[in-house]
């Protein structure tokens, strides 16, 4: 992998990876209503092979892993690739160049942490505010760290040097954490976030599984992100030695994984290296995968991807302060209710699911779109 010269001033890319915003827009998909479909389908079939599905859409209960325990890191490491495709450097630029950037990556994160706690539903004891009883720690807070410590490292160093750096860290990360139990009450991220988190956790736990501690394990999976971006835009002349890259790449990364697991298990809520490794693998896999599939145009059947990705932090939002749930019973919960019972499960998801892409249809088709 290569950097571009000390000299390069930064410059936002004129053209997009439609493989990428269709990956976003698959990875929103499953959040706005789209992880309901197997348990509907199982409801109204009983066909085993839903209920197998169905339960790849539950988080794992503790080690472990589940196609629904990917849905976040993919977002992260999806914010890593288009970070690494821009190819801005600020190295060698006088501080007047570089102020603009710093302030533009200063509000992404700040917004971001700010609009986490509002996800979180802000002050959650309401008036008057208590701000011990607030959560900040979110998922978008994550994501605007992870994003804000990629940035700084690949507009400051070299690309093999960060490489090297993520590399070290994310082994260092890895043996410290194996020093505490992988327990809930007993892990170093438990530890660290009982001391020095302010707020509360994520259901009260001791640890908040967008802690302190496993912050580092994040923004390994945006780094891998980036880094896959950069080969991306530096081979893009020779795209069979670029798919060979990241085909090494990704399953490598997942082979190392899955040889880890037997030792260091697994695991979302501790967000251990091993996890790390294999959501990073399978992200760039996927990433692959959808870019053979719909190549560099948007296909038809594929354009409700392109309405999800490209609102994705809208979206998200959406799920915890809009009621979809009440709109769909509202506009079609007399046909709903008169369905047989085994198929009202599966109305409700596909109204869900429709309510939503004719919004971000409008959305897309006005281009109105919230950026950070």
């Amino acid at each position: 992998m290569t950097s571009k010269s000390p000299t390069t001033r930064p410059t936002q890319s004129n053209t997009r990876l439609p493989a990428l915003d269709a990956l976003r827009g698959f990875d929103m998909f499953w959040l706005i209503g789209g992880e309901l479909l197997p348990a509907a389908l199982f409801a109204w079939t009983g066909w085993p092979v839903w209920q197998v599905l169905a339960q790849q859409f539950e988080h794992s209960a503790w080690h472990g892993f589940t196609f629904y325990d990917l849905i976040f890191p993919l977002f992260i490491f999806i914010s890593g690739v288009s970070l690494g495709l821009q190819g801005h450097s600020l190295s060698g630029l006088p501080l007047a160049a570089r102020r603009p950037q710093y302030a533009r990556a200063l509000r992404r994160l700040f917004l971001l942490m700010l609009l986490g706690v509002v996800y979180n539903h802000g002050w959650g004891t309401g008036i008057p505010a208590d701000p011990a009883a607030v959560r900040y720690a979110s998922v978008l807070g994550r994501i605007g760290i992870a994003w804000f410590v990629a940035a700084m490292l690949l507009w400051h160093l070299r690309t093999p040097t960060v490489v090297v750096l993520a590399a070290v860290v994310l082994v260092a990360y890895s043996a410290v954490q194996l020093r505490w139990p992988l327990t809930e009450a007993g892990s170093l991220n438990a530890l660290l976030d009982q001391a020095w988190l302010p707020g509360i956790t994520y259901r009260n736990a001791p640890f908040d599984p967008e802690g302190l501690y496993s912050q580092i394990g994040a923004i390994g999976n945006c780094l891998m992100g980036a880094f896959v971006g950069v080969i991306w835009r530096t081979e893009a002349a020779a795209p069979r030695r670029r798919l060979l890259k990241l085909l090494g790449m990704g399953g490598g990364l997942v082979l190392a994984a899955c040889l880890l697991h037997p030792f260091y298990p697994l695991n979302k809520s501790l967000w251990t290296g091993s996890f790390t490794l294999l959501t990073s693998g399978f992200s760039v896999l996927l990433l692959l995968g959808f870019d053979l599939l719909l190549g560099q145009r948007p296909a038809r059947l594929s354009k409700p991807l392109y309405w999800l990705g490209q609102n994705a932090i809208l979206i998200y939002l959406g799920t915890s302060l809009a009621m979809w749930e009440f709109s769909v019973k509202s506009l079609f919960g007399g046909w709903i209710a008169v369905s047989p019972a085994n198929l009202q499960p599966l109305l409700l998801a596909l109204g869900l699911l429709l309510l939503q892409l004719l919004a971000l249809r409008w959305l897309y088709q006005h281009k109105l779109f919230l950026r950070l």
